[in-house]
């Protein structure tokens, strides 16, 4: 994957994936600093805090610690809370982002590739509030997660102001450790334990945790209501939402959930530590490498940031693993993320909304040469039905993962709270015979402006992308999202959301999600049934758009990512 995103850097390409990624947790370029404004002012345990005004009159608080510092002694630590302010904080600027690796995504702001940037002070939180919002408001707060892999990314790329105008709500984005600082399991680690807590092993998700008790801490001074929050991301974030969700620590810390092209995969400390697995982080290999094979945690904590994410890198600079979630029965249950949503009492006793996007893989697919083709800056596909099909079975296999398997496992445990839904848009602009609705349609990352009514997020891209032919009908689809989000974060059911749209229904054994799209294309409503592995590769043995060859491929790499999965090769035995 990172060949290929290293490729789509080029050129027009480059601006075509940013665009996209852009949206899953890449950062926007600073703009020039606002001056605080005293009318934003808010006293805090921690201190006195003052924010300004956007150009629309929303009330921003940007870079607000809401934990101490997790250097030195802390790395690898459960959270702990805030530090006193030592002086009034203008909270104009984003706080520092987490240490991460850049790629190809950073070139809009002046890095290379393969550079180490961010600090370990970096938990920080922005706040965006509606112009009239108060202490005492008591508005439905909303959490964002960003997404990034959980290896890069930051709050930075999320203006939440204009969603919470639109639907006067309180709208915060956080952050949180990533790659090994915010993923580890070592039994050093758990030896040198302060508090029961820094037994853990996913430290990311303390954080997120640690955000939640600030927020429902702090955030009435702000003019949100504590009792109402909605903790909502996309991708890694949504991921994320689910380990939440299952998580004893964050229990009774958030009232609603919505996850966006998440995932729910977990692993065992074992795994983890000693590796085996297909995303295994062997963290014993790794720690032998950055601070010795006798290293106790006092050698580990002491070791740089910089050695640290050297002993994950390999030869190209790349990350040899992504992170995932591990079962550590303290920050996430020892049967992880499934295994509690098939538990009556496993899964957070809150209202949950998942869905994906209907061509989530085409982000991947668009530099590939055997499926494209590129002149200079221009890219078209090879082959029309080639290149739908090579998108279409792994992004049936997403939508299992993240809403059929899940909301499946949650209503057998008798939860009827949860609702589904697709995401369809794809109606992007073209440049001469690069056309991205062909090329990346309804992509991984495409719904977040929709959510955020904010199509400014993709720089000087934007005006292909989101165009003036395609206005009427995205502002269509923005407004009913944003309203059904919204309606969510109230009530606990999206509804019809300001009731200008269809009832949606909540998920049943058959299957029911809300599809969304432009009224040229079908507009907002409902579609029923239930996907399946087995019916994903029995639909790829019989596909005629493409030959065996091509069905042979696409079930290949469906295996390679699930190994699970090659019980379903026997409905292909020519491959």
């Amino acid at each position: 994957m990172r060949d290929a995103m290293a490729r789509l850097a080029q050129g027009c390409a480059m601006g075509l994936v940013a665009a996209v990624l852009a949206g899953c947790g890449g950062d926007a370029p600073a703009p020039g600093v606002p001056a605080a404004d005293g009318s934003t002012r808010v006293a805090l345990a921690q201190g006195e805090i003052t924010g300004f005004l956007d150009a629309n009159g929303a009330r921003v608080w940007l870079g607000v610690p809401y934990a101490a510092p997790p250097v030195g002694e802390l790395r690898w630590r459960a959270p702990r809370p805030p530090l006193v302010l030592e002086a009034p904080l203008e909270a104009v600027q984003h706080g520092a982002r987490c240490p991460q690796i850049t790629n190809e995504l950073s070139a809009a702001e002046g890095f290379e590739p393969g550079l180490l940037i961010g600090s370990e002070d970096c938990l920080f939180l922005d706040i965006y509030a509606p112009a009239d919002a108060r202490a005492g408001s008591d508005l439905p707060v909303m959490m964002w997660i960003h997404g990034g892999s959980n290896t890069w990314g930051s709050a930075t790329a999320y203006d939440g102001a204009q969603l919470a105008q639109d639907q006067n709500v309180i709208v915060i984005a956080v952050q949180y450790r990533l790659g090994p600082l915010g993923f580890l399991s070592h039994p050093e680690l758990r030896a040198s334990a302060q508090v029961p807590e820094d037994e853990a092993a996913n430290f990311a998700l303390l954080d997120l945790v640690a955000a939640l008790d600030w927020i429902g801490g702090n955030i009435a001074g702000f003019g949100g209501d504590p009792g109402n929050i909605t903790i909502f991301g996309e991708s890694a974030g949504a991921y994320n939402i689910a380990g939440l969700m299952a998580s004893p620590a964050a229990r009774g810390r958030f009232h609603r959930a919505i996850m966006q092209s998440g995932g729910t995969a977990s692993l065992s400390r074992e795994i983890a530590e000693a590796g085996g697995g297909l995303d295994a982080n062997p963290a014993l290999e790794a720690v032998a490498r950055f601070a010795g094979t006798d290293a106790d945690a006092d050698v580990m904590r002491a070791v740089s940031v910089e050695a640290v994410f050297a002993a994950y890198r390999d030869a190209d600079g790349d990350l040899t693993s992504l992170p995932r979630m591990i079962e550590d029965g303290i920050s996430l249950p020892e049967d992880g993320i499934l295994g509690a949503a098939a538990r009556p009492d496993g899964f957070a006793p809150v209202p949950l909304i998942t869905g994906t996007n209907h061509d989530e893989m085409k982000l991947y697919l668009a530099f590939d040469p055997r499926l494209t083709r590129r002149l200079g800056p221009l890219l078209w596909t090879r082959d029309r039905d080639a290149y739908d099909a090579a998108s279409e079975y792994p992004s049936r296999m997403w939508r299992i993962n993240a809403v059929d398997t899940l909301l499946g496992r949650l209503a057998d445990a008798g939860r009827e709270d949860i609702w589904a839904y697709r995401f369809d848009w794809d109606e992007g602009g073209r440049v001469l015979v690069s056309d991205t609705s062909v090329l990346l349609g309804a992509s991984h990352g495409m719904e977040i402006p929709f959510v955020f009514n904010h199509f400014d997020l993709f720089g000087s891209f934007d005006s292909v992308l989101f165009n003036d032919r395609n206005a009427e009908g995205r502002e269509a689809v923005a407004a009913a999202m944003g309203a059904y989000w919204a309606a969510f974060a109230r009530s606990g059911e999206p509804g019809a959301g300001d009731g200008r749209w269809p009832q949606w229904q909540s998920w049943d054994e058959g299957g029911w999600l809300m599809r969304f799209d432009t009224p040229a294309d079908g507009g907002v409503g409902g579609i029923e049934g239930v996907d399946s592995a087995a019916r994903v590769f029995a639909d790829l043995a019989v596909d005629s758009r493409i030959d065996l060859q091509a069905r042979c491929a696409i079930a290949a790499g469906l295996v390679r990512r699930q190994p699970e999965l090659s019980v379903h090769m026997e409905a292909l035995p020519d491959c």
